[in-house]
Parts: structure tokens; sequence; C-alpha cells
């Protein structure tokens, strides 16, 4: 990918981050790009995460808990508001 492009994607993710969170780190990028990832894969193709979630329970309980903790920090920084 283009470094300028890639730079420009990671900026809308770290302003999409922070207005959804409320703040931004690097730890958080990557939770809520995973979750953006997974979620948009599980829509759109459902039978391929069952087949993911079947042949990866360990990372299946890894995105529940990511998905988990990004709801409860944005309900928090909803609260703030």
């Amino acid at each position: 990918m283009e470094e300028k492009l890639q730079q420009q994607l990671d900026g809308l993710l770290e302003k999409y981050t922070e207005l959804l969170l409320g703040e931004t780190n690097p730890d958080l990028k990557e939770e809520v790009r995973q979750w953006i990832l997974y979620t948009h894969i599980a829509k759109s193709m459902p039978p391929l995460v069952k087949h993911w979630n079947e042949s990866y329970p360990d990372a299946k309980e890894g995105i529940k808990a990511a998905i988990q903790h990004i709801k409860q920090l944005n309900e928090d920084h909803r609260k703030k508001q």
C-alpha cells in the first residue's frame, strides 16, 4: 500500500478511536482495528467467521474480550459527555 495512503488511513483510525473512546493510543487503535476488521468480515461473510471461530476458539475469546473492552470504554466516554 502506498505510504501516503497508509498514513492517511492511520490518521482516520486514530481519529475514529478518539471519537469512539475519548482517547487514543497504539494499543487502543489496534484493538479498534481488530474490532472493525472482525465486524466487517462477520457481516459480509458469516460462514468464514464461523469457521474461524471454530478453528481458533482462543482467538474467538480474544476478539470477544476486545469487543467488550471497546464497548465498555465507549459507554464510559458517553457518560462523560
